[in-house]
């Protein structure tokens, strides 16, 4: 359970909530009630190494996804391109002589 906290709290009792936040429990902090941190008990990779999920474990993960709408995609692509500008992602940007330089 992840407790809320506000700065002066955690200033006043910092402490404590030190002790608290190396026995397990996690916190965030707010500052003018808007959440601006979180706290929570370090974990050492070298002591506990992220379990590193299976092949099978990922796959069922895309199983669950939903399908794709690829017409929606092609209208959301060509509304970022209106605003943003064309991208071809096989083009070279280093390829392109600077604009500015002529």
């Amino acid at each position: 359970m992840t407790h809320t906290i506000g700065q002066r709290e955690l200033r006043n009792e910092n402490a404590e909530i030190m002790r608290r936040v190396e026995a397990g429990e996690t916190f965030t902090v707010t500052r003018n009630g808007k959440p601006v941190a979180d706290l929570v008990p370090h974990r050492s990779e070298l002591v506990e190494p992220a379990p590193r999920p299976t092949l099978g474990a990922i796959q069922e993960a895309f199983r669950r996804l939903g399908p794709i709408d690829t017409e929606q995609w092609y209208r959301d692509r060509a509304e970022a391109d209106a605003v943003f500008g064309d991208d071809d992602p096989l083009e070279d940007p280093w390829s392109r002589q600077d604009q500015r330089t002529r």
